[in-house]
């Protein structure tokens, strides 16, 4: 045991104190606060620099007085000749447009818009949009209806979703919200447990092409070898984890704060959205709804789950990473024997976007949350919409068992192929590694 948390402490600090180590745990929050307030800088320049102004040049003398100048738009009545104010536009460059609306304009339906350049999409939709509310203020004239009482209709029905617990109480329940997480956790527990099992793999290519896992081994056991570089790995890989939460949240908040004006930010998507007051209030209902379904979710058991089967998860990968990595003297032979043990994660984490999400207490769900290779997505996929817990034991039981045997197998493999170089693996190759005996 204590051989082994040597080589856990080896490896944790070798890796730790790797440049690359530092810069990807501070580079990749810094990398994706950068992206959230570059975004937002580059769409409020965006707004400031769309800034239109449009002449109106109305052959039917009504419709220009009731459009409305905005801060994105600014309508100025065409005194001129069409020819001069031609020249103008011209003059003036992309910023500056010309609409012609034509006398037949209520038959028709037609409009001109001219400009220098290509014609701005957004000016002319939202310029489309004026009009269209223009032309049903004035079909609703024709037929004698109250335009306000139309707009005073309110058809949005507000779903309050509760769920039955077992107790027979009903408590607040939102599956979208539950698809929004199990989405989220499915991506990360795919990509997390791939990333540190390539990185069991990729250090015992490199100790067993430089030789030094041969002095190493003269001390150790393989099987304490292999057990310290994974769970040292995966220490890294939970320090990186707790450094990216942390460090994103602070820098999240702070770029928050110091960088966006929240007023600001608001009025520019109402005025890019062209919302109504009706529509606001809908949307801070929505809000109130999917804080309501946050609170239903159970967070803490949440928070347990996914640290449990990711640790698990990741212990059964990076056993068979290892053995991989021991069998093969360059990660492109790796790729063989890779594709096979990957490919329940990659169907997990595949059908979690479909199957799992729409039918997450099915036959095809429940069985994949018990088999071990395909569990530590599976089951975290369908936690969010409420399992019973003892399927969960049952599943973490089975994660267990399945690193367990998972473990013993690699390691039969792996105190045989770390010591074999220039002879290329194959899985025949392998079955006989594994029933060689001590």
């Amino acid at each position: 045991m204590n051989k082994i948390l040597l080589i856990v402490q080896r490896e944790y600090l070798s890796r730790v104190k790797k440049k690359s180590f530092l810069l990807t745990t501070f580079l990749v929050p810094l990398f994706f606060i950068g992206l959230y307030v570059g975004t937002f800088l580059l769409t409020q320049k965006s707004f400031e620099d769309s800034k239109a102004l449009v002449y109106v040049l109305d052959q039917t003398d009504s419709v220009q007085q009731q459009l409305t100048t905005n801060e994105r738009i600014t309508y100025a009545k065409s005194n001129t000749e069409l020819q001069e104010q031609l020249k103008e536009v011209k003059e003036k460059g992309d910023k500056t447009s010309l609409l012609i609306i034509p006398e037949d304009f209520f038959q028709t339906r037609k409009i001109e818009f001219l400009s220098s350049g290509k014609p701005n999409i957004k000016i002319q939709s939202e310029i489309e949009n004026e009009l269209e509310k223009i032309l049903l203020a004035h079909a609703y004239k024709e037929l004698n209806i109250d335009a306000d009482k139309i707009k005073n209709i309110n058809t949005q029905v507000s779903t309050s979703a509760k769920e039955i617990t077992e107790s027979g109480d009903t408590k607040d329940s939102d599956t979208r919200i539950a698809m929004g997480i199990a989405m989220g956790l499915s991506i990360l527990i795919y990509l997390s447990l791939f990333l540190y099992g390539a990185q069991v793999m990729r250090g015992i290519i490199e100790e067993k092409s430089s030789r030094i896992v041969e002095v190493i081994i003269s001390s150790v056991k393989p099987f304490q070898l292999m057990m310290g570089k994974i769970i040292g790995i995966g220490l890294v890989g939970i320090t990186q984890f707790v450094l990216w939460i942390v460090l994103s949240f602070t820098l999240f908040t702070v770029a928050t704060n110091t960088l966006i004006n929240k007023e600001d930010l608001q009025n520019q998507m109402l005025e890019q959205a062209n919302v109504d007051n009706a529509e606001l209030s809908s949307s801070s209902a929505l809000a109130l709804d999917i804080q309501t379904a946050l609170d239903g979710v159970n967070v803490a058991e949440l928070l347990i789950c996914f640290f449990l089967f990711f640790l698990l998860g990741y212990m059964l990968y990076s056993a068979l990473f290892a053995a991989v990595g021991s069998a093969v003297d360059s990660e492109t032979e790796a790729n063989q024997f890779t594709m096979p043990i990957t490919m329940p994660l990659l169907l997990a984490y595949l059908l979690s976007f479909g199957v799992l999400i729409n039918d997450p207490h099915g036959s095809i769900a429940t069985w994949l949350s018990f088999i071990p290779l395909t569990s530590p997505i599976a089951m975290l996929v369908r936690i969010p919409f409420g399992v019973p817990t003892w399927q969960i034991i049952v599943s973490f039981l089975l994660l267990v068992g399945g690193f367990l045997v998972t473990t013993w197998a690699a390691a039969r493999i792996y105190r045989v192929g770390i010591l074999m170089y220039g002879k290329k693996a194959s899985f025949k190759e392998l079955i006989k590694w594994f029933n060689y005996k001590d």
